[in-house]
């Protein structure tokens, strides 16, 4: 039985699992923060006002930035963004004992390698029990408990159903879902898309091509997918398309934010640094493109985006020469 639980990352996303774990009487729950400064906040007024500012935080959840302190833990959670996450594995290895259940909330690809997030975790650590948590998540929703469903991926079911019980509540509705190659990478090409949809709406294009693009979008990065190992229905769950109408469509996704900032003629540089929160999408590009090269997948709108991002190409350009491409058949 899960009792106690420890949180590795304070912003908007952990801190939300944290207080939705901290509001059940039956666990113990403590949030690790990477600035002593925010922990120390956080305790003295449970309130995350760098990442999560309009919610209350239970009395009894505990932050801290000493990792020691959090650990041991019956569950691990790392909310933790897609660069940071293996140096956090290779700090808590040393620390867990075999089976140690890690649940990883990371939506992105690892650097270099394209790794997936939960691939990071088991290669630190090898006799974990890795999962991880994916699908239409906005912490600022989940944090006011408004109805939400996610997915929780491992291919030990008895550690995903372990997870699932501890993570649900009233408005918290975790399904679980062995696919986890195909749950990750719905969670990290989705942003892909959400860019896409972010520089068609500075751009002041209306519905059609915004249905278009997520609905093409979806079907090129279920190939890249499906080549990758993961099954054609996951990206068509929570994870997959429940994720990429979330993201492409709300005015809390960074992803799609970035991409608004790009037709304002924002360059990348510029757009990272003025955001605490990291912009997944833009790694994920990166990795879904070569990726993409490496398999002889067709994906368009990664192209483009690429080519826009990476090799300064004029967005009209780029959206003409998506519309230009040779006649084909939808299937």
């Amino acid at each position: 039985m899960i009792k106690t639980v420890a949180v590795l990352g304070a912003g908007s996303w952990g801190t939300a699992l944290a207080k939705l774990l901290a509001e059940k009487p039956a666990l113990k729950v403590k949030l690790w923060a990477r600035s002593a400064e925010l922990a120390k906040t956080i305790n003295n007024v449970k309130q995350n006002p760098l990442y999560l500012p309009d919610a209350v935080l239970p009395a009894g959840l505990e932050a801290t930035a000493d990792l020691r302190a959090v650990l041991p833990a019956d569950l691990i959670i790392c909310a933790l963004p897609s660069h940071a996450l293996r140096p956090m594995a290779q700090s808590i290895a040393r620390e867990i004992p075999p089976g140690q259940m890690i649940v990883s909330c990371a939506k992105g690809l690892e650097d270099g390698t394209f790794c997936r997030m939960s691939q990071v975790i088991q290669s630190e650590c090898p006799l974990a029990a890795v999962a991880a948590l994916s699908g239409p998540n906005h912490a600022n929703e989940v944090a006011s408990r408004q109805p939400t469903a996610t997915v929780i991926a491992c291919a030990d079911e008895s550690v995903a159903e372990k997870i699932q019980a501890v993570l649900s509540t009233a408005y918290f509705r975790p399904y679980t879902n062995p696919d986890v190659t195909g749950v990750e990478l719905g969670g990290a090409f989705k942003n892909i898309i959400a860019i896409a949809l972010g520089l068609l709406n500075g751009l002041g294009y209306q519905d059609n091509i915004k249905a278009a693009a997520m609905t093409r979008g979806l079907a090129e990065i279920s190939r890249l997918g499906v080549a990758l190992g993961a099954k054609p229905a996951t990206f068509l769950g929570l994870a997959g398309m429940g994720d990429l109408i979330s993201t492409c469509t709300s005015k809390h996704s960074r992803n799609r934010r970035a991409g608004e900032q790009l037709a304002a003629g924002c360059k990348i540089k510029d757009i990272l640094a003025g955001t605490n929160m990291v912009v997944e999408g833009i790694r994920a590009i990166n990795a879904a493109y070569s990726l993409s090269a490496e398999l002889s997948v067709e994906m368009p709108i990664t192209r483009e985006l690429y080519n826009v991002i990476y090799e300064d190409k004029d967005i009209t350009a780029a959206v003409a020469d998506l519309m230009n491409r040779s006649s084909k058949s939808e299937c």
